[in-house]
């Protein structure tokens, strides 16, 4: 076997040489390039729509971010997104001396590439202030520049309500993310009036690798729409570890009727969403659990052993048909104790012959803060 590897290799390494160009002195290396590639992420629909792979928080050299513009849409491509947004800070540029302030300009530049690349592309900014109430994004909008840029207190539901002026869906960012400060992870006054006024649409649940539960049960308790987002600042291969299958961008699964961006938006107002960060899923119940049973398929029994005792046990195959992780934990019944399920793959499941069914806890599942997913797995007889 290592002969015809070390032969395999010499042939490719052989093939490779023979394939460079050369002339004028020159030597071309090609084949140290990285592959331009589009990763393809498997999910099936789910209750007739698509499920739509979307980051509506990131950020650019135009605000705090490290990133032109146009590397967002070449990782939102290469990573297999659908839907994309800019959300720079308004009030927060630390790059003024080098960049000029233009709030809608990140969004002006990406429109031609994010065309050409197949991205939608969804015009947002980020509502930067101060902690409470903390930071909103609003996307939908149609100028990013007509916003208030002072940070004072007594502003902030003037520049929040200039979103809502613009039709804009509007979504609390990381309500949990500086915990030590008194009413920073609170359903303050503030933010109780923005949702009797019906200007703020949904919460960030999930905000790159802080899942922000309280916020769960808000969104679940009031019928607001959960996001996820990845809120990247530096280069998304920096802050992911890529290498392993089931890591990705943090960001909101969008159950919609199609791949446009008048459909996203329909999806959002009605909450069709699940918050999606690499090995955990944070949503309502229905939504997930809608996710999950398009996901995963249990096999009848495919073998019965007898065992020595005399009693018999079945073996089951149960598949994970996508690029989704599950990890279940028996709550009720006698079988397999626990299946991790990593993108399309396939477990084994075991239980004594005779048993009807088995009822699992999807432990990377969050339905409340303090609950996961239960589902209730019947199983086919040989």
């Amino acid at each position: 076997m290592r002969k015809l590897l070390l032969f395999g290799f010499i042939f490719i390494t052989t093939f490779a040489y023979s394939q460079r160009k050369s002339g004028n002195g020159m030597l071309y290396i090609d084949e140290n390039r990285r592959p331009i590639a589009r990763e393809i992420i498997m999910i099936p629909d789910v209750m007739g729509y698509k499920v739509l792979k979307c980051d509506f928080h990131t950020h650019t050299v135009f605000s705090d971010g490290l990133v032109w513009p146009s590397i967002r849409n070449q990782e939102a491509w290469e990573e297999g997104l659908d839907a994309l947004a800019i959300t720079d800070h308004i009030e927060y540029t630390p790059h003024k001396e080098d960049v000029k302030v233009a709030h809608n300009r990140g969004h002006e530049l990406l429109k031609e590439s994010a065309g050409m690349s197949n991205i939608v592309l969804v015009k947002g900014s980020e509502i930067t202030r101060n902690t409470p109430p903390g930071h909103f994004n609003a996307i939908y909008i149609d100028d990013a520049s007509g916003f208030i840029e002072d940070r004072a207190n007594e502003q902030d539901r003037e520049a929040v309500m200039k979103a809502v002026a613009q039709n804009a869906f509007i979504f609390w960012n990381h309500p949990g993310w500086k915990p030590g400060i008194e009413g920073s992870y609170e359903w303050i006054d503030f933010v109780d009036e923005l949702y009797r006024n019906k200007a703020l649409h949904g919460i960030e649940v999930i905000n790159g690798f802080g899942i922000h539960l309280k916020a769960l049960d808000w969104c679940i308790d009031k019928g607001l729409t959960v996001m996820g987002s990845s809120d990247i600042h530096n280069l998304v291969a920096h802050d992911y570890d890529r290498n392993k299958d089931w890591v990705h961008r943090s960001m909101t699964l969008v159950m919609a009727k199609e791949r446009t961006p008048e459909a996203i938006r329909e999806a959002l107002d009605a909450g069709r969403t699940v918050a999606w960060a690499s090995q955990y899923l944070a949503g309502k119940e229905e939504h997930v659990r809608a996710l999950f049973d398009a996901c995963v398929e249990l096999l009848p029994a495919h073998y019965t052993e007898k065992k020595k005792n005399g009693n018999q046990v079945c073996y089951y195959e149960i598949r994970n048909n996508s690029d989704l992780f599950f990890e279940l934990q028996l709550k009720e019944g006698n079988g397999t104790k626990r299946i991790v399920l990593y993108p399309r793959s396939a477990q084994l499941l075991s239980a004594p012959a005779g048993t009807a069914s088995l009822t699992y806890d999807v432990t990377s599942t969050y339905v409340r803060s303090d609950q996961h997913l239960t589902v209730e797995l019947p199983l086919q007889q040989m």
